[in-house]
């Protein structure tokens, strides 16, 4: 049996020898696995990259592990390769969804939302708002979202019962909401982007990978720190 999906590459390792053994996120919102045979050699290296958009042939015989055939897919991310911001952002998107959904899972509308932020990244030069505005859609869409549309009249949000709130306490903290515009005429500080990150780790930890025993992916760890430290030192230069 042989399907084909589009898809976007979120994991891949050595299987043995030449071989890759890959993970994808399907235009059908599920994640699948299979074999590259050959996946090392040189034409096929070259388009089995984190983050790349792929037209997949997947073969399925018997209790084999599917063999995968792939060929590069629109939208092409060459303008990525070179920013190490957007493609530090590319890889801690793929690792975010790779600790996302699980294989066998279908989550509705995720491979939309990550294509349209993706496209968003690669084309803008101002992007990172929509950054923000696609963590929380993949919060929502994984089964843990936050009505920031709805209470945006509260200042402060509460880090203990994950609820906004009018007054200040111990556990509360500023809800960045002029960050979650959608349009590219953010202005961002380290205070506000610091807020963000610090709301979705806990939901996501909370609610998602602790669930699951999992940290949260190095690729993103990285972005955040390449990304707070670089808001951090414009603020320092200001």
């Amino acid at each position: 049996m042989q399907k084909k999906f589009n898809g976007i590459l979120i994991h891949s390792k050595v299987f043995k020898d030449n071989d890759l053994l890959i993970k994808f996120l399907s235009d059908t919102d599920e994640v699948f696995s299979g074999i590259v045979y050959g996946g090392l050699s040189k034409n096929k290296k070259n388009i089995m990259q984190l983050g790349f958009f792929l037209n997949l042939d997947v073969t399925y015989i018997g209790n084999r592990p599917p063999s995968i055939k792939a060929e590069l897919s629109k939208p092409y991310l060459s303008s990525v390769i070179n920013d190490k911001y957007k493609l530090s952002c590319l890889l801690s998107v793929v690792s975010l969804i790779n600790a996302s959904v699980i294989e066998g899972q279908k989550i509705n509308q995720i491979y939309k939302i990550s294509k349209e932020f993706l496209e968003i990244m690669i084309n803008k030069k101002k992007w990172l708002n929509f950054f923000c505005i696609y963590l929380f859609d993949l919060l929502k869409y994984i089964g843990y979202e936050l009505d920031y549309v709805n209470n945006n009249r509260f200042k402060y949000f509460d880090t203990d019962t994950l609820e906004f709130k009018e007054n200040y306490s111990n556990y509360t903290i500023d809800f960045p909401h002029h960050l979650f515009v959608n349009n590219s005429n953010v202005t961002f500080d380290y205070n506000s982007l610091n807020n963000f990150f610090k709301i979705f780790e806990i939901i996501f930890i909370k609610n998602h990978l602790s669930n699951l025993n999992h940290k949260l992916p190095n690729q993103y760890i990285l972005f955040k720190k390449n990304i707070i430290s670089f808001l951090e030192k414009n603020e320092q230069n200001n």
